[in-house]
């Protein structure tokens, strides 16, 4: 089932933060590994995470989490495609679904399926064809800076200037994803934190978001239950972490950024909000 163009995302097109719901159909991802593998279970996420606020549904078949191992496009794509089959059939055709894959083979099968944009974490240097498929089908990716890969990415990473070189890295995938054929206007950046990246890193992007809206694409912010916050407030779980998230968000929303990729979906939408509202006020 291939979506036609009229029932696609045009992320340029937001009145207000897009709230991206994070679903994990895999076994080890670092915070609901395992929880959501089962397509009945996977349908009652997606149908709380829309209660709650998302405006999108970002699905992956493999786990990014720091030292987890590569997973095989059969395997994602067996893990995701039912998933994405279930929620076109059990819910209104306007909601948005977005792949979280770094192959074009995932990618094109849950494109068929009925998604309607790519996440791509590898900011397509894993397979290079995923910007030809984004350019084909004219369907919105994402770009994401990391340094190395999730086996190793938090083995000692180092930045002489974190802002500058991520910056640097993702003008060159832009570069990159333009010379594929992709328009601009589906082009959407993610400065990847956590993603080989240390605490102070972090914190650095953080507060230099504006500097990444500055160059012009929409910007997505990763930072749900991610364990540098954790570090900061003294909590050992990631499921403690859902307020520090929220205070992330609402940061974000003030420097500008678009999307917001979140387990939590409720308090990061009233996050959102409320920050948006702030923002929207006369000076």
């Amino acid at each position: 089932m291939q979506r036609t163009q009229e029932n696609r995302v045009n992320i340029n097109d937001c009145t207000k933060p897009l709230m991206m719901g994070i679903l994990n159909v895999t076994p080890d991802s670092f915070s609901d590994g395992g929880k959501y593998h089962r397509v009945d279970a996977a349908v009652v996420q997606v149908e709380l995470m829309l209660k709650e606020g998302a405006d999108m549904i970002d699905i992956g078949g493999e786990s990014t989490r720091p030292g987890s191992d590569t997973v095989n496009s059969d395997e994602q794509i067996q893990r995701v495609i039912p998933v994405i089959l279930a929620i076109r059939r059990n819910f209104a055709d306007d909601i948005l679904i977005s792949i979280d894959t770094t192959l074009s083979t995932v990618a094109e099968a849950a494109l068929n399926a009925g998604a309607d944009l790519i996440n791509d974490v590898s900011a397509g240097l894993n397979d290079p064809d995923i910007l030809t498929l984004a350019a084909k089908r004219a369907v919105p990716i994402i770009l994401m800076h990391r340094l190395g890969t999730p086996k190793t990415m938090q083995e000692n990473p180092y930045y002489d200037d974190v802002v500058t070189e991520v910056i640097a890295f993702l003008k060159s995938r832009v570069t990159a994803a333009l010379a594929a054929g992709i328009e601009k206007n589906n082009i959407l950046l993610d400065p990847g934190i956590g993603f080989g990246k240390r605490k102070q890193d972090n914190l650095d992007l953080l507060a230099n978001l504006d500097k990444l809206v500055a160059l012009g694409f929409p910007v997505l912010l990763g930072t749900s239950r991610k364990r540098f916050m954790g570090a900061i407030c003294n909590a050992s779980e990631p499921s403690e972490l859902v307020t520090a998230t929220a205070v992330t968000t609402a940061l974000g929303v003030m420097a500008g950024v678009q999307l917001f990729r979140v387990h939590d979906v409720k308090a990061n939408r009233q996050a959102a909000d409320v920050a948006w509202a702030i923002k929207q006020s006369p000076q």
